[in-house]
């Protein structure tokens, strides 16, 4: 199907020089448009995707919805992949609480990206400030677990989620220390200048030291 006049002069402004500070440029003007986001979608490109993320209307993201987009998304490499789900996350279904219900729901999904996010919500409140649900004991258990056996995509998260319980909760600090130590995920990883090292006992200890805590 041909684009719309409106789909393809956007198409006509991004290509693989594009920056998302640019995307984010186009999608300011556009605002919401969730049939043109789906329009953008339909083309199976990385950047249009994101682009088409940033207009969607979150209203409108179902969990079927959802599920058509992962499966879109697998397509695409695992960095782009996990890009483009972690992009969905931060602007569309973290913003209501009806995504953000779906999200909670996902701990045990089939997909691997929605179980990501899953992990990825649940770190992104406490390195964002919000006061973290009670849920902290579960989700360290769950954690020393079942991280091992994880897929790469959720390990991460998982990983991430370790991470900022131990940074921000003295009492599960040397549980999340270990569990990088067992596991030995992301040991020696080079990290750009500036980033903070993904292997647990390093990123504690190098965030903590940050915030005095």
């Amino acid at each position: 199907m041909k684009p719309s006049p409106q789909a393809q002069n956007i198409l006509a402004q991004i290509n693989p020089q594009t920056k998302l500070g640019d995307l984010r440029k186009i999608a300011k003007e556009i605002k919401k448009d969730h049939e043109l986001a789906m329009e953008l979608w339909s083309t199976g490109e990385f950047l249009p995707r994101q682009l088409a993320i940033l207009i969607m209307d979150k209203k409108l993201l179902s969990q079927e919805t959802i599920d058509q987009l992962d499966k879109d998304m697998q397509g695409h490499s695992f960095k782009e992949r996990t890009q483009l789900m972690d992009w969905l996350m931060a602007n569309q279904l973290a913003k209501d609480k009806k995504t953000i219900a779906l999200m909670e729901s996902w701990e045990h999904s089939p997909s691997p990206l929605q179980r990501r996010l899953f992990w990825y919500y649940q770190a992104r409140l406490r390195w964002m400030g919000h006061t973290p649900p009670p849920n902290t004991e579960e989700l360290v258990a769950a954690i020393e677990k079942r991280i091992a056996d994880e897929e790469p995509e959720v390990q991460w998260a998982m990983n991430f989620t370790a991470g900022w319980i131990g940074v921000f909760d003295k009492k599960y600090r040397p549980r999340c220390i270990e569990v990088g130590e067992q596991t030995g995920l992301y040991k020696g990883e080079m990290v750009s200048k500036g980033c903070t090292p993904d292997y647990l006992p390093e990123f504690i200890e190098i965030e903590s030291n940050k915030r005095s805590l």
